[in-house]
This record gives C-alpha cells, sequence and structure tokens, in this order.
C-alpha cells in the first residue's frame, strides 16, 4: 500500500516514460485495430446474407490476390518509413527525414500505380491462374486502384509513426473501416439486385464489397492529408532548426531506403502468400477430388470470412504494438540504450500474452456460441473449425512481436529466412492433410497453426541470440495460460446455465464473456502475475491501480 500512496500523492512514479510511452501509443492503435475488426465482423454479418458464402468466397479469393499486389508495391512502407524517420529525428536530422518522406512518397506514386494497373488489364488471367474461378475477377478489378490509394496512405501513415504518434493511423483505421463497411454492404445490395438473374450474382455482390474497400481507402487518405496539412508548420519549424552539417542526397535516401523496404516486402510477401498458396493449394486438390466450384468456395468462404476473421481480431493488437515498438527500438539504439531495448522487447511481449493467449482460450471454449452471435451460424464445421484453430491466436501475436523486433536491431533479413522455412514446412502439411487424410476445410486450420509456431520458434532463437535476451516464462506465458484455461471452463460453464435459463444465444454469450474477463483479470492479480509497476505501464494503468487497490488485489 506504501508504494500505492506514494504514486498517486504526488511521487513521481518508477516508470521510465521511454519504457513506457510505446506501450500507450501502441495500444492506442491496438484499440483502433480492435475497433476496426470489430466493425469489419459487424458489417460482414449482412454482407455475408447478401452474398452468401460462395460470394464471399469469391471475396476472399479476390482479397488474397489484392494483398500479394499490395505487399509487392506498398505493404512495407509504413514500416520502412517509421524506421528511417525515427532513426533521424533521433539524431535531430530534420531535413534528411522529411527527405525520406518525400523519396518515399514518389516511390509509392510509382509503384502503387504501376501495379495498380497491372491488377486491373491482368484480373482474368490471375483469377484463373490462382483461383482457378474466372469470377473472382469481377471483384478484383474493382480492388485494383485501392493499391495506389493505399501505396500514398501507407508513407503518411509511416510518416506519424516515425514520429511516435499513432493517432493519426488509428484515426484513418476507423475512417477507413467505417466507409468501407458501409459502402460495402449498400454497393452489395444494388449489385446483388441488378444482377439477379445473372449466374455470377454472387462474383457481383462480392465487388459490392470490394468497392467499399477502395471508397474506404480514399476516405482515410483524405483524412490524412488534412492532418499533414495541419501539421506541416511544425515540420517547417523542424527544418529550420536542422544545421546539421551531414545532409543526405536523394540517391542516397534512395539506396537506404531500398535496402530497408525490400526486406520488409520479401518479409511481408512470404509472410501473406501463405494464404494465397492455400487457396490455390485447397481448390486444386478438391477440385481434384471431385469437389464443385461452388461447394470449395462456400468452404474458402467459411474459413477467410468466418475463422480468419474472428482470429484475426486478438491478432490485431499484435500488429499494433508491433508498429510502436520499430520507431522506439530504433531510438532506443540510436541512443545506446540496449538494456531500454530488452526492457521493451519484455514488456511488449508480456502485454501482448496476457491478450493473446485468454482469447485463443476463450475463442476456442466459446466457438460455436460466438459464431451464432455474428453470424448466425454455430454449425459443427466452423465451430470446430475455430476451436481447433484457435491456438493460432498466440502464435502469431508472438511471431508478428518478434519479426518487428529483428527488424528494428537492422536484421531484416532473418524474417524473410524464417518465413520461407515456415511456409516450406506449412505447405508440405497442407497438401498432405487434404490429399492423404481428406481433412478438407481442417487442413487449411492446421496448417496455419504450423505456419505461425515454426515462425515464433525461429524468431524467439535468433532474438535471444542477437541480443543476449532471456525471456521470462512463468508470468508471461505458464501462469497467462493456466489463469485462462480456468476462465475459459468459467466461460462456458456461465454459457450453459444462463442459455438454458433463458434460451438467449446473445445474452449468454456476452454474459459468459464479461464473466470470463473479470475472472480472468482477478486470477492474475491473485497470482501476483502484473506487478504494480507493469500495471501502471498500461494504458489507463494508474485507473486500474486504483481499482486494484480498492478490492486488495494489489
Amino acid at each position: 500500500m506504501e508504494s500505492y500512496n506514494g504514486i498517486y500523492q504526488g511521487t513521481k512514479p518508477r516508470v521510465e516514460n521511454k519504457s513506457s510511452n510505446f506501450l500507450v501509443q501502441g495500444s492506442i492503435l491496438a484499440a483502433a485495430s480492435i475497433l476496426v475488426r470489430i466493425i469489419g465482423v459487424v458489417y460482414r454479418i449482412p454482407l455475408t446474407y447478401l452474398i452468401g458464402d460462395e460470394g464471399m468466397g469469391y471475396y476472399g479469393y479476390a482479397f488474397n490476390i489484392y494483398n500479394i499486389a499490395l505487399i509487392l508495391s506498398s505493404y512495407s512502407l509504413p514500416l520502412a518509413v517509421s524506421k528511417l524517420v525515427a532513426s533521424r529525428d533521433a539524431k535531430k536530422q530534420y531535413k534528411n527525414s522529411y527527405l525520406v518522406f518525400l523519396c518515399a512518397l514518389g516511390f509509392a506514386i510509382a509503384t502503387g500505380t504501376a501495379f495498380s494497373l497491372l491488377l486491373y488489364f491482368g484480373a482474368d488471367f490471375f483469377a484463373v491462374i490462382i483461383s482457378k474461378q474466372p469470377a473472382v475477377a469481377i471483384p478484383l478489378r474493382v480492388l485494383a486502384p485501392t493499391i495506389l490509394v493505399f501505396a500514398i496512405m501507407g508513407v503518411l501513415r509511416g510518416f506519424f509513426q516515425g514520429k511516435k504518434t499513432m493517432l493519426p493511423t488509428s484515426i484513418s483505421q476507423v475512417i477507413e473501416q467505417i466507409v468501407n463497411a458501409v459502402v460495402s454492404i449498400v454497393a452489395a445490395y444494388f449489385l446483388v439486385k441488378n444482377h439477379s438473374v445473372s449466374d455470377k450474382m454472387a462474383a457481383y455482390g462480392a465487388a459490392g464489397g470490394t468497392l467499399g474497400t477502395l471508397i474506404g481507402a480514399i476516405a482515410s487518405l483524405i483524412f490524412l492529408a488534412f492532418i499533414f496539412s495541419l501539421y506541416k508548420p511544425i515540420v517547417d519549424k523542424q527544418l529550420r532548426k536542422d544545421k546539421g552539417a551531414l545532409q543526405e542526397t536523394i540517391p542516397d535516401i534512395l539506396k537506404v531506403f531500398g535496402f530497408t523496404v525490400l526486406p520488409v516486402i520479401l518479409s511481408q510477401t512470404v509472410y501473406n502468400i501463405s494464404s494465397l498458396i492455400d487457396g490455390s493449394v485447397f481448390s486444386y486438390v478438391l477440385a481434384g477430388k471431385g469437389l464443385a466450384d461452388t461447394q470449395r468456395s462456400a468452404l474458402w468462404g467459411i474459413y477467410s470470412n468466418k475463422y480468419n476473421i474472428l482470429v484475426n481480431v486478438p491478432i490485431s493488437i499484435a500488429s499494433a504494438m508491433a508498429v510502436a515498438i520499430v520507431p522506439s527500438i530504433v531510438a532506443s539504439r540510436e541512443e545506446g540504450s540496449h538494456h531500454l531495448v530488452k526492457e521493451k522487447i519484455n514488456d511488449s511481449i508480456k502485454f501482448n500474452m496476457l491478450i493473446a493467449i485468454p482469447s485463443a482460450f476463450g475463442i476456442g471454449a466459446l466457438a460455436s456460441p460466438i459464431l451464432k452471435l455474428i453470424f448466425g451460424d454455430g454449425s459443427e464445421l466452423p465451430a470446430r473449425m475455430l476451436t481447433l484453430g484457435s491456438i493460432a491466436i498466440v502464435f502469431y501475436a508472438l511471431s508478428t512481436l518478434t519479426n518487428a523486433v529483428l527488424q528494428g536491431i537492422n536484421k531484416m533479413h532473418l524474417p524473410v529466412i524464417h518465413s520461407v522455412i515456415a511456409l516450406g514446412v506449412h505447405i508440405i502439411v497442407l497438401y498432405v492433410l487434404l490429399e492423404v487424410f481428406n481433412m478438407g476445410a481442417y487442413a487449411l486450420v492446421v496448417s496455419n497453426v504450423v505456419f505461425a509456431l515454426i515462425v515464433s520458434i525461429l524468431n524467439w532463437i535468433s532474438v535471444a541470440r542477437l541480443l543476449n535476451y532471456k525471456q521470462e516464462i512463468k508470468k508471461t506465458f505458464l501462469i497467462p495460460a493456466g489463469c485462462s484455461v480456468f476462465m475459459a471452463g468459467v466461460a462456458y460453464l456461465v454459457y450453459w446455465l444462463v442459455y438454458n435459463a433463458i434460451h438467449s444465444n446473445a445474452i449468454s454469450t456476452l454474459l459468459a464473456i464479461i464473466v470470463a474477463m473479470i475472472v480472468y483479470a482477478v486470477l492474475l492479480l491473485l497470482f501476483k502475475d502484473v506487478s504494480e509497476t507493469e500495471l501502471i505501464k498500461m494504458p489507463m494503468g494508474r485507473t486500474l491501480a486504483r481499482i486494484a487497490v480498492k478490492f486488495h488485489l494489489l
């Protein structure tokens, strides 16, 4: 109680601002990401109702192809720009920092335009070659211009992230998703209605969904451009203050930019191409077994639209923390604070595991009720897929964070190598499970888990070796896992009791989730898994500490 009183009676807390600020910034982005994911899940309910699992399958295939083009052209830009801007800002080289931004913007416009045109005019070719379903070209062609919009948007987001503020990115993501949701539903409705007699009705409905993605990206870009115009006077002031003799040239910047972007592109390509390969292998193998196009598309729609969407909600927290930790690690290394680098790695991994582990167990335990609540489908196949694959949440969260750590310490090639190794094993596992064991859609889930597990293990070994970093195990993994098992049991029991009493899936599921969150938080504090100092580092940490002390949990 003494330390609590010390903290809240004016004494400076024993928490270094430099080590905790990235957690706050990452949490701002994580909160926005969760909101975005929730909106994404919610709007897919009416979208799925409008275009069906077949239409969602076309939608999923189109996005897989689009994602590869996006990765090759501009997906790496936010991370690369934030890394290079943060590095130069740490040394007060504001002119060089701004030159990075301008060069990146030129690169984005050039590559974004090229890949948009390639995807638009090559939509029919890519649809047949990759998905073996010509109708995929319809939503894919609508998606094509989004690449250019996203490229420019990525540079602006990376610039602000390099300045260590995640607020513009966070707000722009929410705007993007809200516009996306509204336009997707409205466009899908009218396109399905106008093509109701066509045998490609579902594909046109999917095109409505992809139109929402394009318009949402445009809205987000407009917002970011407006914020940049407001921030420009501050940039100009920094440029006037920069009297440094070391001025980089455009060729210098482009060279460094290329060496930074290329490994990230390769890493993200391998990381995300697994979904594209999954779709191709799944389609070709099951086509060989006589399964019709519509049946394959429906199964893929369940995997991509239901399993993947729900699993990615908690993973988005790790993705947000990864965005925040890269410029933070770069700045600490430039300042020579190696101890602070290790502290940030430990804080980010523990923070994410405290969320990812209970999310995995909770989603696994309540798979059917959650699917029924969100999609109106609690049937056996999607529920078992979600239960079986929920552990992927933990491995993807860990692999995403450790990827960012390796990129932050300039070991850009290692995530590429690790992802290639994991992808090779992943493809073999998927093919064997489909061809030999006839596991169908379950093969997608198992191979997905295998990929993330291998990347996590290889990344963990590299981080430990390169930084002489030793990960704490008990409080980061074991105690949260034990608390999560008990929490999952309580959640299922609460759901069963309430549902049998009132026969309402929605109320029973929401009540079970609320009780589970409370039980998990109390167990963590009772087992002293989170110290007072760690709690204060977290968003709203002081408020949480007050509540914990009030209930004698801290």
